[in-house]
């Protein structure tokens, strides 16, 4: 056996994967009441984590979640967060608010559109608008003074 090489896993083989189907053909109509609610737990303790990861990620809350999905999810998000952002200038500054709530459609309705675009012409959409988010968000936070 010179030429051979363990790595210490089985391999999985026909023989190997028959056998395990036929034990579980036999265990399992046992073990399954008794699995299916750990199962179930288990499955549901793991979407939360998932949801609440990919929230984070997104700076949304979790029950917000759903609102943000596709590719431009999180262009979606930013633009979401503007939005909110530019309730506190409603009084101070009306011309730039109605400006950038004008902009922000505009975005929108762009990452809207570029959902159903080739990938490559997609990721130029998406990069177009981040970059427009970013000058956005740097003339808001000059107007709030930070």
């Amino acid at each position: 056996m010179a030429g051979t090489k363990r790595t210490g896993t089985p391999r999985i083989t026909p023989r190997n994967a028959k056998n395990a189907v036929a034990v579980a053909k036999v265990i399992g109509p046992a073990v399954a009441p008794v699995l299916l609610p750990f199962m179930a737990k288990a499955a549901a303790s793991l979407r939360g984590m998932r949801d609440t990861r990919r929230a984070h990620k997104l700076g949304v809350p979790v029950d917000d979640l759903a609102k943000f999905t596709g590719k431009g999810a999180t262009l979606h998000a930013r633009i979401a967060g503007l939005t909110g952002e530019l309730t506190e200038l409603r009084d101070s500054d009306q011309d730039f608010v109605e400006e950038s709530r004008t902009t922000l459609v505009q975005l929108t309705s762009a990452v809207r559109a570029a959902e159903r675009m080739p990938a490559p012409r997609r990721k130029f959409v998406h990069r177009a608008v981040s970059n427009e988010l970013d000058l956005l968000e740097r003339r808001l936070l000059h107007k709030l003074g930070l």
